[in-house]
């Protein structure tokens, strides 16, 4: 497909933006027979990602984040003549090459006591990009950062610097060391009428159905990463609803219906 008549296939400017990079990466492996790397993608970006390679015919290609279930990834682009070697198994050394990982051991007095934000927001601090930073696995003991590679030194000595991790132990170690945490959700049973988006926005946040609509009108809804615009679209078990600025949840089963005809549901939100 041309580059224009796919580009039209995403209105949001910043689709395009995103749009138009992958597609000149792609030029670029062709043309230089080289891996091409991206920074670090969100889901929503990764599902973009996924439609263009698709509309591209393109197969050589890899999203990863330095562990399986990395929820921010790397889109990884390979020419033919590494086909056979670049696999998960086989290509570690080329992950390993682009993405390390920051390992923040806080003082015993501060271990348990800082979450995923007082982490970002120390390296927001610092002027760094957000597409320079995968997921931020905290721990009992402080927190394992995954970063780009070529970011990783930098990080190192100046996170050192500010206040909240003067104490801190902080080291680079590679992605084959990470210590990976079980993902934590809460679970919660809501009432609604129906399954459509703006019902169950509206009980899971405890917010007015005008003001569910207001977020949805914000493009602030996504089910399973992809956009959502319309308030009368309808989940189903296991779709993945993500609401910026509120987090993400897992859309459960129906664990029954009353005799009213109101949907008792389980949704799990991510922690």
């Amino acid at each position: 497909m041309e580059k224009q008549e796919l580009l039209k296939q995403f209105p949001k400017q910043e689709d395009k933006l995103l749009v138009s990079k992958i597609l000149d990466k792609l030029k670029f492996m062709h043309t230089k027979n080289q891996v091409q790397v991206t920074e670090f993608l969100d889901a929503y970006q990764q599902n973009t990602v996924n439609r263009v390679l698709k509309a591209s015919n393109e197969t050589n290609y890899i999203l990863y984040g330095g562990y399986e279930e990395a929820q921010r990834k790397m889109l990884f682009i390979y020419p033919e003549k590494v086909e056979e070697i670049f696999s998960r198994e086989t290509a570690n050394s080329i992950f390993m090459q682009n993405i390390k990982v920051i390992s923040i051991i806080l003082p015993q007095e501060l271990q348990g006591k800082y979450n995923h934000s007082e982490y970002l927001g120390g390296i927001m601090k610092l002027g760094i990009k957000r597409e320079i930073i995968g997921d931020i696995i905290v721990n009992e003991s402080g927190a394992d950062i995954i970063v780009q590679a070529e970011m990783a030194e930098y990080l190192k000595s100046h996170l050192q610097d500010l206040t909240r991790f003067q104490k801190s132990e902080i080291s680079i170690k590679e992605i084959s060391d990470l210590s990976i945490v079980p993902v934590k959700k809460e679970e919660m049973v809501i009432l609604i009428p129906q399954m459509r988006l703006d019902v169950v926005v509206s009980e899971i946040l405890h917010l007015s159905r005008s003001k569910a609509n207001e977020i949805i009108a914000e493009e602030r809804v996504f089910i399973n990463y992809e956009l959502k615009t319309k308030n009368a679209a309808m989940l189903k078990e296991n779709d993945i609803l993500t609401i910026r600025g509120k987090g993400k949840f897992e859309i459960g089963q129906i664990l029954s219906t009353t005799s009213k005809g109101k949907i008792r549901l389980m949704v799990r939100k991510y922690v």
